[in-house]
């Protein structure tokens, strides 16, 4: 980690970084309609339940393991990573000697993540993924799905992505996207949703310095794809 805490908090089974206040540090805030949400016991069961019924149905949210050729004992890292279902395949692909991490800002959907899939390679950290507690290039692969677009700042979340990861190390997000609407929706009441255009999250790759960056939209799902040269 980049800064360890002096006393870890890890009584409810995940590292706390944010003790009771989890936006009093946070800029911008993780506030919104959408994130009060996702961070209530109801709200986490839901998404939890929406999110295993989407993944049955739409090709587009399987998670590209083979294409982020986790090594075997490396280190791999989940941003907002909700249930923790996502945190434990990547565990897998990690094998015993590996460790996979994931990060969120919910404590309901964190205790979720640790009843059903801590391990001895899977842990789960509560953190700002605006501000990841990480070494820089500290993993071999990092992903995030239907997560970015919650977050009030998704550049820096980005930014975060491209520093913590290896060179060589290879990132996959997935999105909801609004294509050529999303200027058009971003002129609504601001609920805590960012709505991405076509190619907003490619070009913030490239500007980012990542390589063989790579889209692929299903209807209004978009997986885009990176390596970190």
């Amino acid at each position: 980690m980049a800064d360890p805490p002096a006393a870890p908090d890890v009584s409810k089974g995940y590292l706390d970084l944010l003790g009771d206040s989890p936006d009093a540090d946070a800029s911008p805030k993780n506030t919104g309609a959408i994130q009060a949400v996702w961070a209530s016991g109801l709200g986490s069961m839901l998404y939890d339940n929406a999110q295993a019924f989407a993944r049955k149905l739409i090709g587009a949210w399987q998670l590209p393991v083979e294409w982020l050729d986790i090594p075997a004992g490396g280190t791999a890292l989940d941003v907002g990573s909700g249930p923790g279902n996502v945190t434990a395949s990547l565990a897998r692909a990690a094998g015993p000697d590996g460790l996979a991490l994931g990060v969120d800002i919910s404590e309901p959907m964190l205790a979720r993540a640790v009843k059903a899939e801590a391990g001895p390679n899977v842990g789960f950290l509560r953190a700002d993924a605006q501000r990841l507690p990480f070494r820089d290039e500290t993993f071999d692969a990092v992903t995030s799905l239907a997560v970015l677009q919650l977050i009030p700042d998704p550049q820096a979340a980005l930014s975060e992505i491209a520093r913590v990861l290896k060179p060589g190390g290879r990132v996959a997000i997935m999105v909801p996207t609004a294509g050529r609407g999303g200027q058009l929706l971003r002129l609504l009441p601001n609920g805590g949703v960012h709505f991405f255009t076509e190619d907003e999250l490619g070009d913030a790759f490239e500007d980012l310095g990542l390589t063989g960056v790579r889209t692929k939209t299903l209807a209004n799902i978009q997986w885009v794809r990176a390596r970190k040269p």
